[in-house]
């Protein structure tokens, strides 16, 4: 029996991503702060597909716990074959007048916890020969953002990381993907204070479960990275041949309040 890892498991697509799994009995480790939330749902994935389930509440801003997660299943003999760095918030806001404990925050969930825990387990992977890791980054990584420099900042970060081990582990059975989605139905506008802005107010959002369907589908695939949805294929694509000062113009005006 294989074992997938996921962080950011107790709602959105994290959630998503863990019945997914369970569905193709893979065993689960399901990591995030809410300790209630998880233990609900791995009763439900237990109950429905039979599949053993390992809850772990850490908070990945703190980076001591990403050792603790890996230190943890070590001692208990828990091989993962399947690692799905998801855990991530963003802020909306202008960086000079931003907290700053809540940007530091974010670089460590968003970079500094993905990169340990990808750091701690592709070399177990590697010696196995076989492993998959799905970092979740977003089309955010495209391009700079302002009123969200350090979370599109960090999204870029995920995306060229991730490219560029996915070519250094060629042919030793690991692949690595970058899942890159636009805005979708999820508790981060709200929690990044986006809800105003002309990227998602008055917008019919795709659904977690379709991002998380979307990528668990180029995961076991083993694509190197997958942007769903045609228009955010093509915007993300496009901004290789604009001009840097369009770029971050139009990604301004996009991430302005709405009228």
């Amino acid at each position: 029996m294989k074992t997938a890892l996921i962080t950011g498991a107790s709602s959105g697509i994290g959630e998503e991503f863990a019945k997914l799994f369970a569905k193709d009995k893979i065993d689960l480790v399901l990591v995030a702060r809410n300790e209630n939330k998880l233990k609900e749902l791995a009763g439900e994935l237990h109950q429905q597909f039979g599949v053993d389930v390992k809850v772990l509440s850490k908070d990945l801003s703190v980076l001591k716990q990403t050792e603790e997660i890996f230190n943890e299943l070590q001692q208990e003999n828990i091989s993962i074959d399947y690692l799905v760095n998801n855990a991530g918030f963003g802020d909306y806001e202008f960086f000079a007048e931003s907290e700053w404990k809540k940007q530091e925050e974010m670089i460590n969930v968003n970079i500094m916890a993905l990169t340990k825990l990808t750091h701690l387990f592709l070399p177990v992977m590697k010696q196995s020969g076989f492993g998959k890791v799905l970092n979740v980054a977003s089309t955010a990584a495209f391009q700079p953002g302002p009123t969200m420099s350090v979370y599109f900042a960090t999204k870029a970060f995920v995306l060229h990381f991730s490219e560029a081990i996915a070519n250094e582990l060629e042919g030793t059975g690991v692949t690595v993907t970058a899942l890159c989605p636009g805005a979708f139905e999820s508790g981060f506008q709200k929690t990044a204070a986006l809800e105003e802005s002309r990227l998602v107010k008055g917008k019919k959002l795709p659904t977690s479960k379709e991002i998380a369907a979307f990528g668990y589908k180029h995961l076991m695939k083993g694509t190197k990275v997958c942007i769903p949805g045609a228009m955010n294929y093509i915007m993300a694509n496009s901004v290789r041949f604009a001009p840097r000062s369009w770029v971050v113009k139009i990604a301004r005006m996009m991430q302005d309040k709405a009228n």
